[in-house]
């Protein structure tokens, strides 16, 4: 049975949705401005209730003081259950929670609890009306907690000899926050309900922005957001319909070479116009593919997708390093082209050889295989001057796959090759691979025909030329033949002329491309210092038919 799940590793459905969230968030802070407010105005009340009672015990205090049967009494300090009588009738009638009188020694001589007469009177707040000073406190007395109004008692002739006392509990105060809460409970219903629907109203429209997620889902997609834009190779950057560019992934801020940090773009994010004009100067209008543009001089592939609302994403490559895979996956494809093409002519010549023995017919099985060991060894002889063996390994599967489309391919006689050359592999791989393909299509598409292939080199350089009696190239792409995309064969094609040649030219080389009679003919040349540290070959006589440099 899986572990319960902590609090933190919940999945979000098990928590309160957005629209829960808005609601307890809007009862949390109703109930705590309304305890606040509620707070504020009970003190408030409290206060003032205070100071309304503390000037009522005051003033009878006031009055009391000057009753002359509350003068003699106090005077003579004696009790006297008439002036007690007289007192609390007093008290009843103008509303006060209590009247105590007390002699100058600060004993009882009038309360409202007959057994309380003749002791001292409590709450230590009597030194100062003895002292000829009216007050208005709140202390403790022998009834509870009260408001209280304290005035001295004077003689005739002006001596203090007692003091009164009136009081207001302060119970009564308390009913005051009873009395308030009362009478905010109605507006605060009211307001729960009016803020619970607006929360659900709210709820509903945010959530309805961000596609019905969650705000879990939404961090969730995030990071997966983030994690894929880390781990693409490619710089991708999104643009706001203002121009400004409010994302980019670290290969993008490489690209750029510039600082464009999440911070960064959110505090000032920079004008794509500044940042890249080539791009800004592109319609960007529409979904754009494999574009080519350059950045700071570097030319790079862009892809472009516009944004509802306005705005793009741009993802951009570098476009050495597209055609450095364009040119891998096409030497692979080339390998495998070439060993099946070896390993289905292998299978149709044991095939023969098989039938010929059953057939009882070895002298004609012995010929056939006489006449493979020739071309062979014929074909072996042909490449024996080229010693850079991934070349004559092409060319001897290139041979075979001829063979297979029916077409026929030789290599001219004296063609050498130093190993020397073995450091521009790629390069000669990659030109040869593709313009002999390149041939066979043609005549393919021709029924049939012959490509020749022919190296050499000299002290200026390498050549190497294929030539076919083929069709040729129409004369309607010839102007754009070694750009980008340029083919007679339908979309899709295009590219095998332009990796071979920004393979070339990146090693100071040139791709050409003649008519020479019949034959259509394309030419590579590299100069000497694309070739390793090595020592010069004796110079090789020119090729047969090539335009010299």
């Amino acid at each position: 049975m899986p572990a319960q799940l902590s609090r933190s590793d919940r999945p979000w459905r098990f928590r309160l949705g957005i629209g829960g969230r808005l609601i307890a968030l809007h009862l949390v802070v109703l109930l705590t401005l309304t305890l606040l407010l509620g707070g504020i105005e009970v003190a408030f009340l409290q206060r003032s209730v205070r100071d309304d009672l503390g000037a009522r015990a005051l003033s009878i205090s006031r009055l009391v003081a000057g009753i002359p049967l509350v003068m003699r009494a106090a005077e003579l300090g004696k009790q006297d259950a008439a002036l007690n009588a007289y007192v609390n009738r007093l008290s009843a009638r103008v509303g006060a929670d209590y009247i105590v009188v007390g002699d100058v020694r600060g004993i009882r001589l009038a309360h409202p609890n007959a057994d309380r007469l003749g002791k001292p009177m409590e709450g230590g707040d009597n030194v100062q009306p003895l002292a000829g000073h009216e007050i208005v406190n709140t202390a403790t007395g022998s009834l509870g907690l009260a408001v209280r109004g304290k005035v001295p008692i004077r003689s005739v002739s002006g001596r203090v000899v007692g003091v009164v006392s009136t009081g207001y509990l302060m119970p009564r105060v308390r009913l005051l926050a009873l009395r308030v809460a009362r009478a905010i409970l109605p507006w605060f219903l009211l307001t729960l309900a009016l803020g619970t629907l607006g929360a659900l109203l709210i709820a509903r429209l945010l959530k309805r922005q961000i596609l019905n997620l969650e705000p879990e889902q939404i961090a969730a997609l995030v990071g997966q957001h983030r994690a894929v834009l880390a781990a693409l190779r490619e710089g991708v950057i999104a643009v706001d319909a203002a121009g400004k560019v409010t994302l980019a992934n670290d290969n993008a801020a490489e690209l750029l070479g510039r600082e464009l940090s999440s911070t960064a773009l959110a505090t000032r994010p920079p004008l794509l116009q500044a940042l890249w004009p080539e791009l800004w100067a592109v319609d960007l209008g529409s979904p754009l593919r494999n574009l080519g543009l350059q950045l700071h001089g570097q030319p790079v592939i862009v892809n472009v997708e516009p944004l509802h609302g306005g705005g793009f994403v741009a993802s951009f490559r570098d476009r050495a390093e597209v055609v450095r895979l364009a040119e891998e996956l096409t030497q692979v494809r080339g390998f495998v082209e070439v060993l099946r093409a070896q390993t289905h002519e292998h299978l149709n010549r044991m095939h023969t050889i098989s039938g010929l023995l059953q057939l009882g017919r070895p002298d004609e099985a012995i010929k056939v295989v006489r006449e493979e060991v020739r071309r062979d060894s014929d074909l072996r002889e042909l490449l024996r001057g080229i010693q850079v063996p991934r070349l004559a390994a092409l060319l001897t599967g290139k041979r075979d796959r001829a063979a297979e489309l029916g077409l026929n391919f030789t290599v001219e006689p004296g063609s050498e090759l130093s190993a020397r050359w073995e450091s521009a592999g790629e390069a000669l791989l990659t030109a040869a691979g593709n313009l002999i393909e390149n041939a066979f299509e043609a005549l393919r598409g021709a029924g049939g025909g012959t490509v020749t292939l022919s190296v050499g080199e000299d002290p200026e350089g390498m050549q190497l030329e294929v030539a076919d009696d083929g069709p040729g190239v129409p004369e309607n792409i010839v102007p754009q033949l070694f750009e980008r995309g340029t083919s007679s064969r339908g979309q899709g094609r295009g590219y095998g002329l332009t990796n071979v040649t920004t393979r070339v030219t990146a090693l100071g080389g040139d791709v050409r491309y003649l008519r020479r009679g019949p034959l259509t003919v394309f030419q590579v040349s590299l100069p000497v210092g694309a070739a390793g540290p090595a020592a010069l070959p004796p110079r090789v006589p020119a090729l047969p038919g090539k335009a010299q440099r």
